[in-house]
């Protein structure tokens, strides 16, 4: 049985995506992140290998985090995600015929939105969070609207240009969490400089969490 998404987020809401990952790097980088505390872990499927990166992740980390794909655009690639341990579908988009394919499959599922509309669609057809993307044009007030008129409990994580200097206004909006991408990881990056901006982007969500 699937563990609810909200066990991660209780612990750290952060969402590491890990854009242009290898297989080679997967490992080594994930023992970073999950040392540094996060616990939800996404390779999108236009990264080099994925499905093996996924699998690599899912098999050395699945007791401590969340592991799966993003960019997840057809049923075949939810279905080939599930296949290799995956259990995270996360999309640009909210096809509704995938998000109920990943749902029958047992995965956590985020599908994209940045309207209203789309958001209460993706909810009716079974959506467990929503992935406000891309967030460098839904801005804090937008996402403040957004909250007042979706249901209480509803998941919101902006994804798109988030950092440390940034997640406060979003936060104080109404933001579950964040997703990180080009600020945490990029391909070449040294493992010491991911740490590090992986314990900044920690140390800063849990000084909000605090608040």
């Amino acid at each position: 049985m699937t563990i609810p998404l909200i066990h991660y987020l209780d612990k750290m809401p952060l969402v590491a995506v890990l854009r242009g990952i290898t297989p080679e790097q997967a490992v080594d980088v994930g023992q970073v992140l999950v040392g540094a505390g996060f616990t939800i872990i996404e390779v999108p499927l236009n990264s080099p290998d994925a499905l093996e990166s996924i699998r690599l992740l899912s098999a050395a980390f699945s007791d401590r985090a969340l592991t799966g794909a993003g960019t997840v655009l057809s049923v075949k690639d939810a279905e080939d995600i599930a296949a290799v341990g995956g259990n995270l579908i996360v999309m640009p988009h909210s096809d509704p015929e995938v998000i109920r394919a990943a749902k029958n499959l047992g995965c956590i599922v985020m599908p994209g939105v940045m309207t209203p509309t789309e958001a209460f669609a993706a909810l009716n057809n079974g959506a467990d969070a929503l992935k406000l993307f891309p967030a460098e044009v839904i801005s804090p007030a937008a996402l403040k609207a957004m909250r007042a008129v979706l249901p209480r409990e509803t998941v919101l994580l902006p994804v798109g240009g988030i950092n440390p200097d940034n997640m406060a206004d979003y936060w104080a909006s109404g933001a579950s969490g964040f997703g990180l991408g080009s600020n945490l990881f990029k391909p070449g990056k040294p493992l010491q400089a991911i740490e590090k901006d992986a314990l900044d982007c920690v140390n800063s969500i849990n000084r909000l969490k605090a608040q």
